[in-house]
């Protein structure tokens, strides 16, 4: 049975094998590949070697890769953190991307660190496998070298799989030269005027409740990002989608109440953060206090949160459909430079679609507020 997976692999892969168009002489390159999936080349992205280990780039497991090892990612530029995390998240790797350590989900210490390389998140190859289980492998191959990950029992030695993974190798090599020749070409000999009318950035900041999970589904649709502003109590009892807000690249947020008779604005961020931490392995330092004064908004701060502070306030207005939306979008335009705009609870899900669209329309990003931003 081994035997016959085994084959139907190397047909998938061998398919158009003998068409295999030819190539131009370029550096030598790392190709990266996981499961039977040969990814495209990129410098940004290709596996390195530093220290005497090899390092591949932990923005891999997202999308399919994230489904097949079960390995989920997430990163935290103020911090300088990138965590991967299983998908109960029972077991995790902290990489400290300004140290030389790695830390796990039971406090134990592991060499080397991660690194940040082109703003992208790499992390040891060796250390990753080890620890959640899956097998990789360097091979020699014409151009350079495969990097293989895959689950144990897949089927094919080293060889085999290079062998038969020959002609979608080739196919991202000559992708691969072209668009460095393309970038090379269209280099500007002088620099070019910015278009301060589109590409404004918008900063949404949602309150998180039980729509939460169809927001993600949203803004996933739109490859647009927002903040979530989330009660102790909402991150205590969602650990999954915390867990996708983290690997999606949205922000989380802790949402205190300052006439909560039972516990304090700090005693409130630090339960927040104590359920943040547990699910995620990271902390936030985003609050939004409700229902206080500036002493509130002080004490926040005086514990170490980056208090929200909207360009626009619209959480008694209510976006729930395209004529709300219209008017959200008039209000940002009329002002300059990016935006941030707290929409508290009056979110619909019709409300968000329509405004991602007419955000999309206007050539407008919404992007996930961060604690520098």
């Amino acid at each position: 049975m081994k035997q016959r997976a085994a084959a139907l692999i190397i047909c998938a892969l061998l398919m158009f094998q003998l068409t295999v168009p030819p190539a131009g002489a370029a550096k030598t390159v790392y190709f990266l590949a996981t499961s039977n999936e040969v990814h495209p080349l990129s410098d940004q992205t290709m596996p390195f070697w530093s220290g005497g280990y090899l390092y591949i780039p932990a923005s891999i497991f997202t999308g399919n890769v994230r489904r097949y090892f079960g390995v989920s990612y997430s990163y935290n530029p103020s911090s300088q953190t990138a965590v991967l995390y299983n998908g109960v998240g029972d077991h995790s790797l902290i990489f400290y991307l300004n140290e030389n350590y790695t830390l796990d989900r039971e406090g134990n210490i592991s060499y080397p660190g991660g690194i940040l390389r082109n703003g992208i998140p790499f992390v040891p190859a060796f250390l990753v496998a080890k620890y959640f289980n899956f097998s990789y492998s360097v091979t020699e191959v014409k151009y350079g070298y495969l990097v293989w990950l895959r689950l144990p029992g897949f089927g094919l030695t080293d060889k085999e799989f290079a062998d038969a993974a020959t002609y979608n190798m080739v196919r991202r090599y000559d992708a691969y030269l072209k668009e460095s020749t393309q970038q090379a070409d269209e280099a500007p000999d002088t620099p070019s005027t910015p278009n301060t009318a589109s590409g404004k950035r918008i900063y949404l900041c949602l309150e998180a409740d039980d729509n939460t999970s169809a927001m993600l589904d949203a803004l996933d649709r739109y490859d647009m990002q927002a903040a979530f502003f989330c009660t102790p109590e909402f991150l205590k009892d969602h650990g999954d989608l915390l867990r996708r807000m983290a690997a999606t690249g949205q922000a989380v947020g802790i949402l205190a109440d300052a006439e909560n008779g039972d516990q304090s604005v700090e005693e409130q961020l630090r339960a927040g953060n104590q359920a943040l931490e547990l699910a995620t392995c990271g902390k936030t330092r985003l609050a939004m206090v409700k229902n206080g004064d500036d002493a509130a908004a002080q004490a926040a701060r005086a514990a170490g949160f980056r208090c929200l502070e909207a360009d626009l306030d619209r959480s008694e207005y209510d976006l729930r459909g395209t004529s709300n939306a219209s008017a959200l979008m008039q209000k940002i335009s009329a002002r300059r430079g990016d935006v941030t705009v707290w929409l508290g609870d009056t979110v619909s899900l019709a409300g968000l679609r329509a405004f991602l669209t007419a955000a999309q329309d206007a050539d407008r990003r919404c992007l996930a507020l961060t604690e520098t931003v």
